[in-house]
């Protein structure tokens, strides 16, 4: 059997380029594409067909140099309104690290796409109009980014040419937004003046703002320390698929695969079946077709176990000694990205991990005011991009992390039984510091058609 641990796998991956996630986000026309096309522009990204096709498209509107926001606007709507629609990923490389960006719209009716983009960063990059400073739609990007648990932050203060390049500008924005981050509980914010169209501190730093020490926005993205391993969190494997070849060569396999959402699993380990609570020891883990004695985040596995119990797909396997506690009710913060607005009594699916279940939305204790951060009690709906307090009664028990201790198994899907749409992305447990304690009654609710519980 392979004895390869954890850490020995690590080091071996030190001398390889790392992996950086980051997401762009900010208001209207403050300048993301344009920063992105920018960032792989000059970072020689770009191949000679793509920024040939962008001098093409730009001449084509009467505009004498390439449009480097066409790069990331790839869809016919954003390039004939000049505006970001949807979602852009760009894959990247410099010799120091490889990229995956996510290049989010601005306008408030796509603030549900940010989630998307972000729900996997490491980074957010939330640039600034330095004609307009903090608006709204900062405030709001900067709370989507604290309830998903980005662990980074860059605020990029974007035109800087247009206000004269001057420090007291870009001091006055840097002090209000990171004054609003940290009440958030954001846990880092670097503050980087830039031009994004004239390319003043985006890969190479700036002669007109010399007052400015800090790095450019690549050797920022460069360096930020990124951490993968998530072997030491919580041991957790939702069960994706049970094997059973029933062949001769194999007459009694019996396997339960899935990725390892955290964590590390060892042969002879005691686990925890969830829900059903049942108990066994690995006595076997197979990977990519052969048995090893240990395995951990991300790989996908088939773990073998002593006892033949019942387990099907959606079942979580944890450790014995660090199981999750269960419940049919879970407390949460949500972010709604349906038009349909989601009210209390609405019958939903909730998706987490590899499971489904029914499930009533009981109470919407209160909606975030993003202004002042405060809470508005009893909303009775959230509608389309608002963020808010949930409580929801499921009709099976489930098994769900805080997601400030776990992203993967901490969030979970709201979905519409009707038709499949997702109607809200919700963390467990998850709330800002200037919200109060929300409680709710343990009861119950019910109907005539199935949805009793």
């Amino acid at each position: 059997m392979s004895t390869t641990t954890p850490s020995a796998a690590s080091d071996g991956l030190l001398s390889a380029t790392t992996l950086l996630r980051f997401a762009t986000a900010g208001s209207v026309d403050d300048g993301k594409s344009t920063l992105v096309g920018r960032l792989l522009h000059d970072s020689k990204s770009v191949l000679a067909d793509q920024l040939e096709a962008v001098e093409h498209a730009s001449r084509s509107r009467g505009q004498e140099a390439p449009d480097l926001a066409l790069l990331t606007d790839g869809l016919r709507a954003e390039r004939e309104q000049g505006i970001t629609i949807d979602v852009a990923y760009r894959y990247f490389a410099t010799p120091r690290r490889r990229f995956i960006l996510a290049d989010t719209p601005g306008h408030v009716q796509y603030t549900r796409n940010m989630v998307t983009g972000a729900s996997t960063a490491e980074l957010t990059v939330i640039l600034v109009d330095a004609r307009n400073g903090v608006v709204e739609q900062t405030r709001r990007h900067a709370a989507i980014a604290a309830l998903l648990r980005v662990p980074h932050a860059v605020l990029a203060v974007n035109k800087m040419d247009l206000v004269g390049y001057e420090e007291r500008v870009f001091a006055a924005i840097a002090e209000e937004f990171t004054a609003y981050a940290t009440e958030l509980g954001v846990p880092e914010v670097t503050a980087i003046p830039i031009s994004a169209l004239a390319g003043d501190n985006v890969v190479e730093a700036s002669a007109n703002m010399d007052w400015y020490g800090g790095p450019t926005v690549l050797e920022h993205l460069e360096t930020v320390p990124v951490s993968h391993d998530l072997t030491g969190c919580h041991a957790r494997l939702p069960v994706q698929y049970v094997i059973r070849p029933q062949s001769a060569e194999h007459p009694d396999y019996r396997g339960y695969a899935g990725q390892i959402a955290a964590g590390t699993f060892r042969v002879g380990q005691r686990v925890t079946v969830l829900p059903s609570g049942r108990t066994s020891k690995v006595a076997g883990i197979d990977l990519l077709g052969k048995p090893v004695d240990i395995a951990w985040t991300p790989q996908s596995v088939t773990l073998l176990l002593e006892d033949d119990i019942d387990i099907s797909r959606g079942d979580l396997i944890v450790p014995s000694d660090d199981a999750p506690a269960t419940s049919q009710d879970v407390q949460a913060t949500v972010c709604h990205v349906a038009d349909e607005p989601l009210r209390v009594g609405h019958r939903v699916l909730l998706k987490h991990t590899t499971r489904t279940v029914k499930a009533i939305v009981k109470e919407i204790p209160s909606r975030l005011t993003l202004d002042d951060l405060s809470q508005h009690p009893d909303p009775g709906q959230l509608v389309a991009n608002d963020i808010g307090r949930v409580v929801v009664r499921t009709a099976e028990p489930l098994a769900i992390d805080a997601y400030a201790d776990s992203r993967r198994t901490g969030s979970f899907l709201l979905i519409d039984p009707a038709d499949g749409a997702t109607l809200a992305a919700g963390m467990a447990g998850t709330s800002f510091a200037a919200a109060a304690e929300d409680t709710a009654e343990d009861t119950a609710g019910a109907d005539d058609d199935g949805w009793d519980f």
